[in-house]
């Protein structure tokens, strides 16, 4: 956050205006530098707003969740009705979303629901849903229906998502992918389009793992005075640095439709990379004819590539390989996980309207056919989903609720995380085998049996990784600069098991002292 404003506003010769960052002298030309998450703001003009926009600048998150969350949603998330874990295991609350104001108490722990201080603001409680009649979704298409039926029913002009940059729907070029890509297809090629017709929405199915510059579009806005009413899809990051500008883009009205997101790669090759070191068995390696459509961490503590087998045709019938987590070589994440998912706090995306994932959702069967989560912030949210289901492309089911403890599961991920405890050591994380496959199946079946499930499952996720991100952000840039990017909600969780878990205040003490 100290770098020069003159490093990032320059202008061109022939303009006035300010001049964009060359994308290809990503990272250390961008003013994040190896934190910059490639939102795309500093690729165009609207550069000199990164100060107050960036996530990952100065204060970043706590300056952007705890300055726009009542802006965007005409409120603060409620900061007392954090769920804890009692004595026993089982979960206690003072107020929650979904219970009426009641409360949960331990007996009531199986019928649980999302809470706001840790989940966001919510206009009704956490539901689950599948999309429908979106085909070649990564999961049912709640988030590719969403946005279809807001373009259908003329509620916006046009869409911001992002598509796969080599798929232009083509069978040809999809067999032409598999192999350039070692078999990965488009899935990991992501590219921001401004979709005008239902055609470009659909390009944009499918979960991209790497790092995306949705922001990049903006000069293109700018310069379609045609689009008033637009709908901006994106990740926590991508998000906040949207909000930060959406006063100066000219629009009369915005939508913004986001995901739940954690540990995206840095670039492309580093996902392909991810997959051929760890899961070998989808034949990354040598560019086989398996089409890789995506991958998941998902609640069962496996990995799960989703691919066609003869790397042609629809995804409606994929095959699946399922890898326990444990047995993934222990150092992929050093290149696999970009530093600036090492330094996020918006696990949930606390500016969108709505927000779609999967981490407190009932894994109960495959991709293609599971619930995943909504969670509606506001009136504009609600607007969105009574499109979606008018429209017939959403399916709303349930409340999501969840049962079981997750503290004591998430301060043991954070012990046993390599990247923890190469912050701990210091050096270089050497190259790790993971447990062999038979033992990390019986790891997996019995962590699934006995963990958290459902929405507590969800808050499991969302502890562990904002408690290693804490860590990461202390060892790289020491306590003072640490505290000051944690929105207000990341410190009750942190000074919670300061607290509450000794193990965790050796961690914390640990990298003090390194400083």
């Amino acid at each position: 956050c100290s770098t020069s404003s003159s490093s990032f506003t320059t202008t061109s010769k022939n303009s006035s205006g300010p001049r964009p960052i060359d994308p290809n002298s990503w990272p250390d030309k961008f003013p994040a530098k190896s934190h910059c998450s490639k939102c795309g703001l500093c690729e165009t003009s609207y550069v000199t707003h990164v100060k107050e926009a960036c996530a990952f600048l100065g204060e970043g998150m706590k300056r952007n969740i705890d300055g726009m969350e009542e802006t965007v949603h005409g409120r603060r998330r409620s900061s007392k009705d954090m769920v804890w874990d009692d004595g026993g295991g089982t979960t206690t609350t003072t107020t929650t979303a979904g219970g009426g104001g009641g409360g949960v108490n331990a007996k009531d722990a199986a019928q649980e629901y999302a809470e706001e201080a840790r989940f966001g603001v919510m206009h009704r409680p956490m539901m689950l849903a599948r999309g429908k009649r979106i085909q070649n979704a990564q999961w049912t298409g709640c988030v590719t229906g969403i946005a279809v039926s807001m373009l259908e029913s003329g509620m916006v002009d046009a869409v911001v998502c992002i598509a796969s940059k080599d798929d232009d729907d083509d069978s040809n070029n999809k067999n032409n992918n598999t192999k350039k890509n070692g078999g990965g297809g488009g899935w990991s090629n992501p590219e921001p389009i401004l979709a005008r017709t239902i055609t470009d929405v659909l390009r944009g199915r499918g979960v991209k793992p790497a790092l995306a510059p949705s922001l990049r579009i903006l000069d293109e806005l700018k310069h379609s005075p045609e689009v008033k009413r637009l709908l901006f899809c994106g990740v926590g990051c991508a998000v906040q640095a949207f909000r930060a500008v959406q006063d100066e883009l000219g629009l009369e009205e915005v939508y913004v439709l986001g995901t739940n997101c954690a540990d995206n790669s840095p670039t492309s090759e580093d996902a392909r990379e991810f997959l051929r070191r760890g899961v070998p068995e989808v034949g990354m390696e040598d560019g086989g004819k398996k089409e890789i459509l995506g991958y998941e961490f998902m609640q069962d503590f496996r990995v799960h590539v989703k691919y066609n087998e003869d790397g042609r045709g629809s995804s409606s019938s994929p095959s699946y390989e399922r890898k326990p987590y444990f047995c993934l070589p222990g150092d992929v994440a050093d290149f696999a996980i970009a530093d600036s998912c090492l330094a996020c706090f918006d696990y949930t995306n606390s500016l969108a309207d709505v927000v779609v994932g999967y981490m407190g959702a009932p894994l109960d069967s495959d991709m293609a056919h599971s619930y995943q989560t909504v969670t509606v912030r506001n009136a504009r949210g609600e607007e969105m989903i009574r499109s979606a289901v008018n429209a017939g492309r959403l399916d709303m089911g349930p409340e999501a609720t969840g049962k079981g403890g997750h503290e004591n599961f998430a301060m043991a991920t954070v012990s046993s995380d390599k990247l923890v405890q190469k912050m701990v050591d210091g050096g270089e994380m050497k190259e790790q085998k993971g447990m062999p496959r038979f033992l990390g199946e019986i790891m997996a079946s019995v962590m699934t049996a006995v963990g958290p499930k459902g929405v507590s499952f969800a808050r499991y996720s969302i502890d562990y990784h904002l408690l290693r991100n804490y860590l990461h952000c202390l060892n790289v840039w020491g306590e003072e600069r640490a505290n000051g990017m944690l929105p207000e909600y990341s410190v009750d969780i942190v000074e919670k098991y300061l607290e509450t878990d000794e193990s965790f205040r050796k961690l914390v003490e640990s990298l003090k002292s390194k400083r």
